[in-house]
């Protein structure tokens, strides 16, 4: 057995498992925000707390990471036929993770002290504002590079690992939903389906890691 691939293997399935927990963390704090417990006014249209964005967003910060790695790993081990597609998945991902990051490491080191000082007369254009602000529009395309990615890694799959491939190509699915929502808000009832799809998907890639690397992992 290849050391390469059993390597392969455990990272794809750590970085599987964090994406997993990251996200449902996410979604988690996701809902604690629009229930206003986290002291926002609620619902998807309010504006976070500098409590709500440490809680939202350090998640988030950290999934950005893992899911880039479980997507290098799908790469490494898909078999020589169907590379090409979980590469297109590896860029994706890369652009999704580098431009996500600087939004959340941006939002929780700068913007939130300074939010929770009510000092923020000069940095209004930084302000992380659900359909009203520049940089929710960027996290939006993130997202959508996200999906992209997902619905390619799961064309890069074997057609044996149907259930995995359903779960990456359905997250995928969701890419218009998130791209247009600056245009339609409305659209973020199908997007939520995210909190659904990306979390299972991360799940069964995990599954699919820690299975022995008898074969190309896809």
């Amino acid at each position: 057995m290849p050391e390469g691939s059993i390597m392969a293997h455990r990272v794809g399935f750590w970085s599987a498992v964090c994406a997993a927990v990251f996200s449902l963390a996410y979604v988690v704090a996701q809902l604690f925000e629009w229930t206003g417990i986290l002291g926002s006014h609620g619902g998807p249209n309010s504006p976070s707390t500098p409590l709500g964005l440490a809680v939202i967003l350090t998640p988030s910060l950290l999934l950005g990471p893992a899911f880039l790695v479980m997507v290098a790993a799908l790469y490494e081990t898909a078999p020589q036929d169907r590379r090409v597609f979980t590469l297109v998945g590896l860029v994706f991902a890369t652009v999704y993770t580098t431009l996500n990051c600087a939004i959340y490491f941006g939002q929780l080191t700068f913007v939130a002290p300074r939010l929770a000082l009510g000092q923020t007369s000069d940095i209004q254009v930084l302000l992380f504002i659900p359909y009203r602000s520049f940089l929710f529009a960027i996290d939006l395309l993130g997202y959508s590079f996200m999906s992209l990615s997902t619905l390619f890694a799961g064309f890069g799959l074997c057609p044996r690992r149907r259930l995995t491939r359903v779960a990456l190509i359905g997250n995928g699915a969701l890419a218009p939903a998130l791209g247009l929502q600056m245009f339609f808000p409305a659209l973020i009832w199908v997007g939520s389906l995210w909190a659904v799809t990306f979390p299972t998907s991360a799940i069964l890639v995990a599954r699919l890691f820690a299975a022995p690397p008898t074969e190309p992992a896809s």
